[in-house]
């Protein structure tokens, strides 16, 4: 075998990895990665490798200190990456996302702000407002979501980076609602001081041995943040019309499966706050066919969908 096919093999291994690891825990995220072509779909899965490669080690059981150590070689390696230089011998992960940076203008030093959202989860950081939890939220959501479109590519550069930050956000807190109880159990509080003590809630996270508890009007509270949720939604589904066909279907499925999440969790807030709700493979199939057939219809139409209206401004925390 020849030095350039043996490259070409060792990538094209990277890419199965990487496949392979969004395949077994992207339980949500695959239906949409799937309905894209090939390039596309190697790249955005390097790019989901590597997102879950930092997200296990602040979710891990590793000693705080050890975390943060191996949150910071991580942030080194990105930031070799984002200069160019060439990936570690080695590491599949890092293989595929330099070879598909090669290809697409992925922003790879978003990273970073994925890398700082780890770290104030690894030191336990809470939030007192809906600003802070927003800040929280671009930096571990809204930059998959401009890594993503550095992917998708899209038709209004200057507009659409602001509505997948948006769309990113919106997601995020369809994360948080869905898991309180579970973050609870693992020493995190996500939903903003300000907010608890407005509605006359109290969440104690478990910390030293002693359970997690929770109090007062928690199902009114899950619907005002998921109200919060869908105006962020609203926002960020304006970038579906910037991309093209492909790209919008792969978008569109990831956003309706938790979009439709959120609508149990508001629909059932004692019941989200039981256990961790999920869709069915089968509705998130459906929702993935769905975008799809979106997809065709709109081709034989032949309609000029590749602008959109100018977006409202994105939704701030209010009182």
């Amino acid at each position: 075998m020849t030095g350039v096919a043996l490259e070409a093999a060792h990538i094209e291994a990277a890419y199965k990895q990487c496949e392979t690891i969004t395949r077994q825990q992207a339980k949500n995220f695959a239906y949409g990665i799937a309905l894209l072509p090939v390039p596309k779909r190697h790249a955005l899965c390097a790019v989901y490798a590597l997102a879950r490669r930092i997200d296990d080690i602040g979710d891990g059981t590793l000693p705080q200190a050890e975390k943060l150590a191996q949150l910071e070689t991580a942030r080194e390696s990105v930031a070799r990456l984002a200069s160019g230089a060439a990936a570690p011998d080695g590491d599949q992960v890092l293989l595929a996302l330099w070879h598909a940076a090669q290809q697409f203008p992925i922003p790879v030093a978003a990273f970073g702000e994925l890398i700082d959202g780890c770290e104030a989860d690894v030191r336990g950081t809470r939030y007192d407002t809906f600003t802070q939890l927003e800040h929280y939220c671009r930096c571990v959501a809204g930059s998959i979501g401009r890594l993503s479109l550095g992917v998708f590519g899209s038709s209004d550069p200057a507009v659409a980076p602001a509505l997948a930050d948006a769309l990113g956000i919106a997601l995020q807190l369809t994360n948080i609602l869905r898991d309180i109880s579970e973050d609870l159990g693992n020493g995190r509080v996500y939903l903003p001081a300000d907010d608890l003590e407005r509605f006359g809630c109290g969440l104690s996270p478990a910390a030293n041995g002693t359970p997690f508890s929770m109090s007062g009007p928690l199902a009114e509270l899950i619907r005002f943040e998921a109200g919060r949720a869908r105006d962020w939604y609203d926002t960020g589904l304006r970038l579906l019309p910037l991309l093209d066909r492909r790209s919008r279907a792969c978008t569109g499925a990831m956003a309706g499966i938790y979009r439709r999440l959120l609508g149990h969790i508001a629909a059932q807030p004692q019941a989200a706050l039981a256990h961790r709700m999920s869709l069915p493979a089968s509705q998130k199939a459906a929702i993935a066919i769905t975008s799809l057939a979106g997809l065709a219809s709109v081709g034989r139409r032949g309609a000029n969908t590749d602008r959109a209206p100018a977006p409202a401004a994105s939704p701030r925390g209010q009182a």
